[in-house]
């Protein structure tokens, strides 16, 4: 229990324990919340139960994110990248039923191909200079680029969309990953750039769904 409550300083705006140590890292996690809103706005009423859900799971990112940006406790971490993994496998899933059209037992497996996915792919981008500090998350954008190029006969417009998100989350874990790099001539860090763009990706991945499924339906 007490490892709960341990504190942890990882971000450059952080310079103390106190709760309003990371404001601006705090307060980007708005870009979540409104992304999420967006979208929920944009998505309700269309009967499509798996935007709605990523909708809800985009808003507990924010959440999290803020928690941790103010408590900066091993609890807060955990609230932190939880709603992140649920928001990944849960797109993942959708993909894989709607955009491939695969059976629930097929979409299940597929989607939990990440797994093992990720567990490969993850210690590579560890190794390699530049990509070892979000080395958890760059297994994210290769997925989607994979997908991108996968479906760029069968579905061009829901491909182009990927590819959109993943550059978009390159750009944005570019950022994550040099927060610590530029603390000495800006100490501000750059973390909060992470926010701000993976609210706006986040909430384009839901779109490109969204669209998707409305086409399918024509």
């Amino acid at each position: 229990m007490e490892g709960l409550i341990e504190q942890v300083d990882g971000y450059c705006e952080r310079t103390d324990f106190t709760y309003w140590s990371e404001p601006v890292n705090a307060v980007t996690n708005l870009a979540f919340v409104i992304a999420a809103w967006i979208m929920w706005r944009r998505v309700r009423g269309q009967q499509m139960p798996l935007a709605e859900a990523l909708c809800a799971v985009l808003a507990a990112i924010g959440v999290g994110s803020w928690l941790f940006h103010t408590h900066a406790t091993v609890w807060a971490a955990i609230a932190d990248v939880a709603p992140i993994g649920i928001y990944i496998l849960l797109y993942i899933f959708a993909a894989n039923r709607d955009f491939w059209g695969l059976r629930l037992p097929w979409a299940l497996l597929a989607t939990a191909g990440f797994i093992p996915f990720a567990a490969i792919t993850g210690p590579v981008f560890a190794s390699a200079p530049f990509f070892e500090v979000s080395a958890a998350y760059w297994p994210v954008p290769l997925l989607i680029a994979l997908y991108a190029i996968a479906l760029r006969e069968r579905a061009p417009e829901t491909a182009r969309g990927l590819a959109i998100g993943a550059g978009i989350l390159v750009v944005s874990l570019s950022f994550r990953t040099v927060d610590e790099t530029v603390c000495g001539s800006f100490p501000l860090g750059t973390h909060f750039m992470w926010h701000i763009l993976n609210g706006i990706m986040l909430g384009w991945m839901i779109e490109v769904y969204r669209r998707h499924v409305v086409a399918a339906r024509l």
